[in-house]
């Protein structure tokens, strides 16, 4: 299928492309040929994380006029959308906010690609849509219930997507990503936020001096060591997931596409922090706290479909390789930071 893809007659913008996964996507999409721009805010996303020579749009995705002048210079024939927020906890603290950047903004977003007549879409969406699921490998058609404003958010995108996918010409990709983890391995990019709750960023941070201790939530799950088990895909893998998608749209423009993406099995939180002690030599202190509310015990993904439906293999499906290019990516990230500073 790809072989047959002309890459250069489907240039595509990518929202978020200055985030941490878009910015992984950027690269991918570029290695396969593909013209590529990107719109971000800067609310959370870094300048440095775009390449050069990629065209960049510092911008909201409400911004109408923006978008179509965009879609007109480029020639856009198809969206990433990335752009959104992500903390889980923020969600239920500030809802609204949630229901604002990836809710509405994605609803004026659509509405801008529908207007242009840009014919493909990919949404970044989540596993947060299936709440606290009833199986440990979660399928594509477990019951959707989130539990969260931000697995909402992301719920209620999709279902514009279905419906505007019916009304108009356009087809979608949704990719519920379950936990995404690593860097680029060539040390392009990676996860810069400040503050990261992902489990595998906090841990390399605390190896690395940058936090005194991981909090280990739950060890009284029914888990092999107690605590909560997780499915860690490495961000570069799914970044080609998004290229695989893309060009399965673009091959049958009549078809849509929901899928996981996920290795297929799981670790355990001490397992990840045995991994990083192993890879540093480093002991991490763990502190043991209380479950956290809504925490499932196991939450990995059935990625039978992924690997039915597209040509995507992952290649860094190993947990050590994930932490060993979070953790360069981590060395690299502090050198940027120190550069930066000086600078200023």
């Amino acid at each position: 299928m790809s072989g047959s893809i002309e890459r250069q007659a489907h240039p595509v913008l990518v929202t978020g492309g200055a985030g941490y996964i878009g910015s992984h996507a950027v690269l991918a999409l570029r290695d396969a040929g593909y013209p590529v721009a990107v719109i971000d805010n800067l609310s959370t996303g870094f300048r440095f994380a775009v390449p050069d020579d990629v065209p960049f749009f510092e911008g909201d995705i409400e911004n109408a006029e923006l978008l179509a002048q965009i879609f007109a210079v480029q020639g856009t024939r198809a969206v990433m959308h990335f752009a959104g927020s992500i903390v889980v906890p923020e969600s239920v603290e500030n809802p609204l906010k949630y229901y604002h950047n990836n809710t509405a903004k994605s609803r004026a977003l659509i509405e801008a690609v529908v207007a242009a007549g840009v014919p493909h879409f990919i949404f970044s969406s989540t596993a947060a849509t299936y709440g606290v699921p009833s199986v440990e490998r979660v399928a594509e058609d477990c019951p959707q219930v989130p539990i969260n404003p931000y697995g909402w958010s992301k719920l209620m995108t999709e279902r514009m997507l279905a419906d505007t996918a019916f009304a108009h010409e356009l087809n979608y990709c949704a990719l519920r990503y379950f936990n995404v983890a690593g860097a680029d391995p060539e040390g392009r990019s990676g996860q810069s936020t400040a503050g990261a709750t992902h489990l595998i960023k906090v841990a390399v941070e605390a190896a690395l001096g940058k936090r005194e201790h991981v909090a280990v939530f739950g060890t009284d799950y029914d888990t092999p060591d107690g605590t909560g088990v997780r499915d860690y895909i490495h961000v570069s893998d799914l970044a080609a997931a998004h290229v695989h998608a893309l060009e399965a749209l673009i091959a049958e423009p009549e078809r849509s596409l929901q899928m996981n993406c996920g290795y297929g099995r799981g670790f355990s939180v001490m397992e990840v922090l045995d991994a990083v002690d192993r890879l540093t030599n480093r002991p991490i202190e763990r502190r043991l706290e209380p479950r956290r509310a809504g925490d499932p015990a196991c939450l990995v993904s059935d990625n039978a479909r992924i690997l039915d439906t597209l040509p995507w293999r992952p290649r860094h499906d190993d947990l050590e390789t994930i932490v060993r290019h979070a953790m360069a990516w981590e060395e690299r990230l502090s050198a940027i930071r120190a550069e930066a500073a000086k600078a200023a």
